[in-house]
């Protein structure tokens, strides 16, 4: 391989890119864009759940209860309902997501038996966030609860036995606030890169068959390999830009917790990279079309990287058959690098498996790159 010949073809590549608006507005303005909307925009918190409150009893008790339902952030009380029928039209029309129903006598009975009953009712039409309000909910039943039945029990001058007392005293690992976005905006790292990089190279080989430049391109004593590399080089150099962009804005504007190593992260990006990009220059060789190169590139990379690398849906809820085929995703192994490095602070030796991955891929969609490009016009 002439060291002279691929640095030549790196040039010409470079000054195409300078030249095409196009080019240019995917490798700078769509990091910036994604990162921004995905970051802000993609959230699994669920806060200020819309409740509608039911109080039949209204006693100084029933108050405490909804304030303890509305102190945190959880929920945010929009409507004070009288009546069944009002609680049903509010459920029907959307108004609230969440009912919180108290009834006559609670009081009565909460201290004469020592239990009674409150209700939740919840909207599943959307039943991510039916699903997580009724976690809150039981969370603030039980904190109240414990603290209600401590109550009556010094009313009743009687104490809990202790042999009937189990303690649950939980830790978190890792994202200690169980914030979403630590878990989110990692991953949009693979998304930006899988997108750019294989739209870029994409229309590398495809453009010189368009443009009729083929023939001059093949008359030159350029071989497969310097070909390959030196248009690969300046997209190469520009995702590694976008991808240190789009690192620096998660670790210092977003905040996500960095604990890992930054040698790590430049070996396994710049793998990531290498990957996507031979994926799309590989495409750029077998169709002569750019706007069919692109088109396909987009189908392998983004849709496979949002759906099926675990970005936002854990793969292991996910049927075995799908599991399977997320084994052929290389943003399944970058995501779960993105994550080691930032939250656990793993070492290269820990992330062995998702490398190992990473340079089989590497390796193989470099050679089949390479052996595809032949120097005919066929």
């Amino acid at each position: 391989m002439n060291l002279r010949r691929l640095v030549a073809i790196a040039y010409k590549e470079t000054l195409q890119i300078w030249r095409d608006p196009r080019s240019l507005a995917i490798a700078l303005l769509m990091p910036v864009m994604q990162m921004g909307l995905l970051g802000y925009g993609v959230s699994l918190d669920i806060k200020h759940v819309p409740l509608c409150v039911y109080d039949q009893e209204q006693s100084s008790l029933s108050r405490q209860i909804v304030d303890s339902f509305t102190a945190a952030q959880w929920f945010r009380t929009v409507a004070v309902l009288g009546t069944d029928r009002e609680l049903r039209a509010a459920m029907d029309h959307g108004s609230c997501t969440a009912a919180l129903v108290i009834p006559v006598g609670f009081t009565r009975t909460l201290f004469t038996t020592g239990r009674a009953e409150l209700q939740t009712v919840f909207d599943a039409t959307d039943t991510n966030t039916a699903n997580v309000a009724t976690g809150y909910a039981q969370g603030i039943v039980a904190q109240l609860d414990a603290t209600l039945n401590a109550r009556w029990q010094a009313a009743h001058a009687v104490s809990a036995s202790a042999a009937g007392t189990v303690n649950l005293s939980p830790r978190v690992w890792f994202n200690e606030g169980l914030d979403s976005r630590n878990f989110i905006v990692p991953g949009v790292v693979a998304i930006i890169l899988a997108l750019v990089g294989s739209q870029l190279t994409s229309l590398t080989v495809s453009r010189e068959w368009e443009r009729g430049t083929m023939e001059q391109l093949i008359s030159t004593p350029v071989t497969a390999l310097e070909l390959m590399f030196g248009k690969m080089t300046p997209y190469f150099a520009i995702g590694l830009l976008d991808a240190a962009f789009c690192l620096a804005v998660a670790a210092f504007w977003f905040e996500v917790p960095f604990r890992g190593s930054l040698f790590a992260l430049i070996v396994t990006t710049a793998l990531f990279a290498l990957v996507v990009m031979g994926l799309g220059y590989l495409l750029s060789v077998r169709i002569h079309s750019q706007l069919g190169a692109s088109q396909i590139a987009l189908m392998l990379t983004m849709l496979p990287t949002t759906m099926l690398s675990g970005y936002t849906f854990p793969l292991d809820q996910m049927p075995r058959a799908v599991q399977a085929v997320s084994l052929i995703v290389p943003a399944r192994y970058y995501v779960a690098i993105l994550r080691a490095v930032f939250l656990k602070g793993s070492s290269l030796w820990e992330m062995a498996v998702p490398i190992a991955a990473l340079v089989i891929y590497a390796g193989l969609i470099i050679r089949a790159a390479a052996r595809a490009f032949r120097k005919s016009l066929d």
